[in-house]
């Protein structure tokens, strides 16, 4: 049975970096001796954003800062130079994940570069008039951030290459991981090198297709959704306080505008992976017409949708709700910044435990969304905050870092908010591709009910920030 789980923010400061390759893996922390080389309390597989953070948090937390982690990476050290052109991927931080950069030191070097803060969305159907707003009135501060990937990352390396109880090895791609069966024992992972390494507790955030997750041998249900999403930056027609996310449910998939600076919008564009290959063959031009179509058209009203969206604002307006009559304009599109046009797949995946003995699966190792909601890195950005705290917790109890209990007690905290949250974003996926009357007209009418009542509208957001009511 899934489990279920919450949230929480605390950390404290200070984690170690940077090794050019496995082979060069630093030993001047250690003792020369061959056990101590190749024993650490911790190891991270895989360095992307989540990953690299949760070495970064369990460094930074001073219950743990004693622990020997190690963080492989499969690829080489990549260093980061900041382009005066945008990155076409990016991602909508909220509130929650701020709140954990900041408490290790990564957000001021975000700051101190670029993002842009959203402080008002704004989603609405193609098929009906149905519309919901969120702004600051909501929450008191801003909706989210918008980070470039490679920028975020290498905000947390260079926080990461301050600390000293973390080592980083580079091109260490693994070929082998074995698990123990009690928590006595040491998980091995062998690199293709032919080093090897045991520790404690082995902690994989190595990506969708994480081969720790499939050593675990947990359930993994998993699917496609035959769709393709793609990426690009936008310039606007015009100047404008772009402070606004903007997204409208198309029948072939969501389209989405996040703001990056008062000209510039980046899109998020699902659609059919065959219509997707053709949008990126066609020439520039006509590539800005279909965004402009697909933000701009009007679809084809059905009489009983407007009938019962028509009878529903009658019905808010007697009680002094929001109708949702008037609602913000979109901003048109003039061109597309050359080279920016990607694509990549979306699907659904979720890891029916995220534990065995002496392993833990956080990020996209454990679960995998679609990104209509942009809450897929949040997801595993609240997998650090948790699993860190729960880890400390376990220290300052006197206990082993790879106690089962407080493993179990961070699958059922994390699960707890995951899978609500996954099962939610699946479903309007679903919900927003029928074109029938029904289930048109009860979106509309939930959606336009949705926005029109604060309490709802606040419990909305409270979730996609990240927040949880329960704590520990």
């Amino acid at each position: 049975m899934l489990s279920f789980r919450l949230f929480i923010t605390s950390l404290s400061q200070n984690c170690k970096h940077v090794i050019p390759s496995a082979s060069a893996v630093s030993r001047k922390n250690y003792s020369s001796s061959m056990e101590n080389e190749e024993n650490y309390d911790v190891i991270v597989t895989g360095g992307g954003m989540v990953g690299t953070t949760m070495a970064c948090a369990l460094a930074n937390n001073r219950r743990l800062e004693d622990k020997k982690v190690l963080l492989l990476e499969g690829s080489a050290k990549k260093e980061y130079k900041l382009q005066e052109q945008y990155s076409n991927r990016v991602v909508a931080l909220n509130q929650e994940t701020r709140t954990l950069l900041s408490s290790l030191g990564v957000w001021k070097h975000i700051e101190a570069t670029r993002f842009c803060p959203v402080r008002k969305m704004q989603v609405w159907d193609a098929y009906s008039d149905a519309v919901i707003t969120f702004d600051e009135n909501h929450l008191s501060e801003e909706l989210a951030y918008i980070v470039e990937n490679d920028l975020l990352l290498d905000a947390i390396n260079k926080q990461l290459s301050e600390k000293k109880n973390v080592t980083v090895a580079y091109e260490s791609k693994i070929a082998d991981v074995k698990l123990p069966k009690m928590s006595s024992e040491f998980a091995t992972v062998q690199l293709q090198s032919g080093k090897q390494y045991r520790t404690r507790l082995l902690v994989g955030a190595d990506g969708v297709n994480s081969l720790v997750r499939k050593a675990m041998g947990v359930a993994y249900p998993n699917w496609r959704y035959d769709q393709l999403g793609i990426v690009a930056t936008l310039k606007l027609s015009e100047p404008t306080e772009n402070v606004v996310a903007w997204q409208r449910f198309l029948p072939t998939g969501p389209i989405a505008l996040l703001p990056l600076t008062d000209s510039l919008s980046s899109l998020v564009w699902s659609m059919t992976s065959e219509k997707a290959k053709e949008l990126l063959q066609v020439t520039e031009e006509e590539f800005v017409d279909r965004v402009n179509e697909a933000l701009w058209r009007d679809y084809p009203k059905n009489s009983i949708v407007e009938g019962g969206m028509q009878a529903l604002r009658q019905l808010l307006a007697e009680f002094s709700l929001q109708t949702g009559v008037s609602r913000q304009l979109q901003p048109s599109i003039a061109a597309i910044v050359e080279g920016s046009r990607a694509a990549f797949p979306l699907g659904f995946g979720h890891a029916a435990s995220y534990i065995r003995p002496g392993t833990v699966l956080i990020g996209d190792a454990a679960h995998r969304v679609h990104p209509l909601a942009g809450q897929g890195v949040n997801l595993g950005f609240g997998d650090v905050t948790v699993l860190t705290q729960i880890l400390a917790e376990a220290v300052m109890d006197g206990g082993l870092i790879n106690d089962m209990m407080y493993l179990e007690k961070y699958e059922t905290l994390r699960q707890r908010h995951n899978v609500p949250t996954m099962l939610v974003i699946d479903a309007l996926h679903r919900l927003y591709r029928g074109t029938a009357t029904p289930i048109v007209l009860t979106r509309s009418l939930g959606l336009q009910l949705m926005n029109a009542i604060p309490q709802v509208k606040k419990i909305l957001m409270d979730q996609a920030a990240g927040r949880t009511i329960l704590k520990f």
